[in-house]
């Protein structure tokens, strides 16, 4: 992700270089239509970790660039045979495969209710959302013993130290609570338009211009 100019941003006193940033984790960013990454364009963030030392996230709103399903991939891993396709649970049929960002690609992330949960694995997010990176969610899943609600990507999001902040003074990002609603939604053209609104909004009045004199 591009970071802020870190030389023409304001300059901060000595002793607030190092104060801890006030944590997203838990919230979603919503790119500004000045985002200059195309990568993230019109995209959303759900931020996993926020600290003075980075941030990580799983976009939300982003098919894959491959054209697998979620069932092919249970196929794929060796998860079920073939034939059983046709007998997943409903939330194993209606999953897809999304982008969750340009950071491991290859690897997946389950971003999923918080009613699913496994010792030393699962990562609880909020009293909501959790992350689980390990095959057993998708096992569950396809057994019908998986959470409520759940979105795989490939890949996600990642910024160093001081970076978001950087971004998001200069525009790049506004931020929204995470309804579970939406962070689930299987609606991904709908998601963006359906961010801003929770902030009162309208995407045709937001500016494309930083704004920093």
């Amino acid at each position: 992700m591009a970071a802020g100019a870190d030389d023409e941003g304001p300059k901060m006193a000595k002793d607030e270089t190092t104060r801890e940033p006030e944590s997203l984790a838990g919230k979603i960013l919503i790119a500004m239509p000045g985002m200059e990454d195309k990568r993230f364009a019109r995209s959303l963030v759900f931020l996993c970790a926020h600290s003075a030392e980075g941030a990580m996230g799983i976009i939300l709103n982003q098919p894959a660039p491959s054209a697998s399903s979620f069932e092919d991939l249970l196929v794929q891993l060796d998860i079920i045979p073939e034939d059983e396709r046709i007998g997943l649970p409903p939330l194993a049929r209606a999953m897809t495969v999304q982008n969750g960002g340009p950071v491991e690609t290859t690897r997946g992330f389950v971003l999923h209710s918080s009613d699913y949960h496994v010792d030393n694995v699962t990562w609880p997010i909020d009293d909501h959302i959790s992350l689980t990176t390990t095959l057993e969610v998708l096992k569950a899943i396809a057994e019908g013993r998986g959470p409520k609600s759940a979105i795989m990507t490939l890949g996600y999001a990642g910024w160093g130290a001081g970076q978001l902040e950087s971004e998001i003074q200069w525009n790049g990002w506004l931020h929204c609570p995470a309804d579970p609603t939406l962070v689930f939604d299987r609606d991904l053209d709908a998601k963006y338009d359906r961010a801003l609104k929770t902030l009162g909004i309208d995407i045709g009045l937001l500016s494309r211009e930083a704004g920093h004199g």
